[in-house]
């Protein structure tokens, strides 16, 4: 077909067509594409050619599935389970590339080959993740493992292809490891600043979703100078920018839709395009080839999750999502057979057995994560009903303003409650801080006042003050759970100010299994020192407080101060205030307030004389 317009025309309609049969007939829409590839590839009715235009579109496709697992990392759960990504990325590359080398040997090949052969099935692609990414089971710990692993075991495998191919002079080995070092650099350090200074200072939709593409595309390069495979590059881009692409933002759904829409599906019509179906009747060599390929992988992965789910004392459901993840294969496996073909390593049969090997393992990969994804989708959905007492805020979906003054501020709402995973919020606006604190005080429910100074997709860090016996409100787990979604979303630390009691119950809630939080702790001994959390905060950072109702256990009288406080001190930050579900006379909505009004000059006075009254029966109290 030598019409562009018609090339053009025919994957339109086949990335339209394909999922509507794929849902008709019950398979997975991956391997619909691959298989329409085959069809529609010069083997079968050849309307279609694996052309430079196609393969670049397919290349990026494979960019952005290995970016959305890097920028879908939930960074507590990943740093939590680091160790056992180690572990099973070792162990997901050991098994194959032990029984592939020793099935080279078997069949005569040289040392190199057999252990290159062994190097390209220990390798694996997360071919199927978007179909976890769809069951919105990306956060388990089963799949935050794999996705850890998957890199230990890609870098393993083109560690191998360096050392059996590459240059063996200490030279060569020093200037490709000075050049990782230089890519991990960039990657990791300056394309975050260069996204929060855009993002600070240009919020324009087609401005931030360049700027990210451009970035993918950069490290996919820089991984591809310093020899590594561009998918590195692609992971490492995501994982650098996962805090500033949050999931439930509006920028991660025009990333989704693009790359779903169109990149991977061309990326996977692509791979059907290689494949030559006139090879199987050539040479039975292939058929055994193959065999022998499919053979090792899958026992190898397969052995992998099983040691892993002893170990680890994991789920049987689990060792099923990390082997179907795991076994699927592309990228690694093309670029380790195509580069040992043209080094003379292996023979023509051995390349398209690879490649017959991509469809027979991405065809049951997909089947198997299909139905292991929807089985822990359920799970999960079920496991959440029963926490959603206890670890998550209930928001009553109330909006009686629907002309609202300030459109700004409450964009910077509905951005907050979206990172929350909330829906719809009801909006109230005060005029001064009395009669904040009377809507507060009339309404028992859980509030969230909250002030932007800048994107919540720039911060860094969440300083938190944690009042004294706030552990010990009923409400308390949801405050928490409410930081700890804020930080997953956006990947930004926290540093909680507490007392030594108040930190024992922080602690314990950090390091929940599946609900783990990175977090350190400065100590304050009453809510009179929070204030040297003023000292510490940076111009990238979101000041949050806890605060109560009078009459609670945690209430503090300085609590009343706080509009002078945040005019004093963070005028330059982003704040909020959290407070708890308390009993009140009255029933209430779950509110977000806009900013905090100034306290006029009565409520001043009256709040001076509180103090002055609360340090004089103190002095009394000390003498007596």
């Amino acid at each position: 077909m030598q019409n562009s317009l018609l090339i053009v025309l025919v994957v339109l309609a086949a990335i339209f067509v394909v999922p509507l049969i794929c849902r008709k007939i019950h398979i997975p829409s991956i391997v619909g594409f691959i298989l329409t590839g085959v069809v529609l590839g010069p083997s079968v009715f050849g309307m279609l050619e694996n052309t430079p235009a196609i393969a670049l579109m397919g290349k990026l496709g494979l960019l952005y599935i290995m970016f959305q697992v890097g920028i879908e990392i939930d960074m507590n759960n990943f740093h939590e389970q680091r160790y056992r990504s180690a572990l099973f990325g070792f162990l997901s590359f050991a098994f194959p590339f032990v029984f592939g080398s020793l099935a080279g040997l078997l069949c005569g090949w040289s040392w190199t080959a057999s252990l290159l052969f062994g190097a390209m099935l220990g390798s694996h692609t997360l071919m199927t993740y978007p179909i976890v990414s769809r069951y919105g089971i990306q956060k388990t710990p089963a799949v935050t493992i794999v996705v850890g692993g998957t890199m230990v075991a890609i870098t393993l495998s083109l560690l191998a292809l360096a050392f059996l191919t590459a240059d063996k002079t200490s030279v060569s080995w020093y200037i490709t490891l000075s050049k990782v070092i230089i890519m991990l650099g960039l990657i990791l350090w300056a394309f975050p600043l260069i996204c929060q200074w855009v993002f600070k200072r240009w919020q324009d939709p087609a401005t931030s979703f360049m700027l990210v593409m451009v970035m993918v595309v950069a490290s996919a390069l820089l991984a591809e100078w310093a020899g590594l495979d561009s998918i590195l590059g692609a992971f490492v881009c995501g994982a650098a920018l996962n805090g500033r692409v949050p999931n439930h933002s509006p920028l991660m759904k025009r990333i989704n839709f693009v790359g779903n829409s169109l990149f991977v599906p061309v990326f996977l019509l692509s791979v059907g395009l290689m494949i030559n179906i006139e090879v199987f009747w050539q040479s039975w060599l292939v058929w055994a080839i193959t065999a022998a390929m499919i053979l090792c992988k899958l026992s190898g992965k397969w052995l992998a999750a099983w040691v892993a789910q002893r170990l680890f004392h994991m789920t049987t459901l689990d060792r099923q999502i990390m082997f179907s993840l795991t076994h699927a294969t592309a990228a690694g496996t093309l670029a380790i057979v195509t580069i040992g073909y043209q080094a003379g390593l292996f023979n023509a049969e051995t390349l398209n057995g690879a490649i017959i090997m991509i469809l027979v393992l991405c065809t049951i990969s997909s089947f198997l994560t299909e139905r292991a994804a929807k089985l822990m989708a359920l799970q999960e959905e079920a496991k959440l009903e029963s926490e959603r007492t206890q670890d998550d805020w209930t928001f009553i979906c109330v909006n009686d303003q629907p002309n609202i003054q300030q459109p700004t501020t409450n964009d910077h709402l509905n951005r907050l409650a979206e990172l929350s995973q909330l829906n719809n919020v009801e909006l109230v606006e005060c005029s001064d801080w009395q009669e904040t604190h009377q809507f507060i005080e009339r309404s028992g429910k859980s509030i969230i006042v909250y002030k932007e100074f800048q994107p919540l997709n720039t911060i860094n860090r969440l300083l938190v003050a944690v009042p004294k016996y706030a552990e010990k409100e009923r409400d308390f787990i949801s405050c928490f759970g409410q930081i700890r979604r804020l930080s997953s979303q956006i990947g930004a630390k926290v540093i909680f100010y507490a007392t030594n009691e108040t930190q024992t119950a922080l602690k314990a809630l950090c390091h929940r299994q599946g609900k783990f939080l990175r977090a350190s702790y400065r100590e304050i001994e009453d809510w009179e020192d929070s204030l040297r959390m003023a000292k510490d905060i940076e111009p990238n950072d979101l000041a949050v407080f806890i605060s109560s109702r009078s009459s609670t256990a945690s209430y503090h009288p300085l609590f009343e101060q706080i509009p002078d406080i945040l005019a004093r001190f963070y005028k330059r930050n982003s704040y909020m205030l959290l407070y708890p579900e308390q009993d009140t006379e009255q029933e209430g909505q779950d509110t977000f307030l806009m900013d905090i009004p100034q306290a006029d000059s009565t409520w001043r006075f009256v709040v001076y004389i509180k103090d002055a009254l609360h340090q004089l029966i103190h002095k009394i109290q000390f003498r007596k």
